[in-house]
C-alpha cells in the first residue's frame, strides 16, 4: 500500500472508534455527530478507494451533493 492508502485507512479506523464513543453519548445530537462522521467515511472511501478523485467534477459534485442533502433528509 502506497503512503496516501494507508493514511486514509488510518483515518478511517479512527473515525471509527470516534464512532463507537459518540454512540455512548445520551445527548440529542450525538445521532447528528454519527452520521456526519458516517458521511466523512463515506467520501473518504469514496474518494481513496474508489478513485473517484480521478473522476469528472460532475461526478464529484454529485456524490458529495448526494452525501449532503442524504445526510440533511436524515437528521431532520
Amino acid at each position: 500500500m502506497d503512503r496516501t492508502t494507508t493514511i486514509s485507512w488510518i483515518f478511517l479506523v479512527a473515525l471509527t472508534v470516534v464512532t463507537l464513543f459518540l454512540s455512548g453519548i445520551r445527548q440529542n445530537y450525538a445521532a447528528l455527530l454519527i452520521m456526519i462522521v458516517a458521511a466523512s467515511k463515506f467520501l473518504v472511501v469514496g474518494f481513496q478507494f474508489m478513485e473517484l478523485k480521478r473522476a469528472h467534477p460532475f461526478w464529484k459534485f454529485l456524490i458529495v451533493t448526494y452525501v449532503v442533502i442524504l445526510t440533511a433528509l436524515l437528521s431532520i
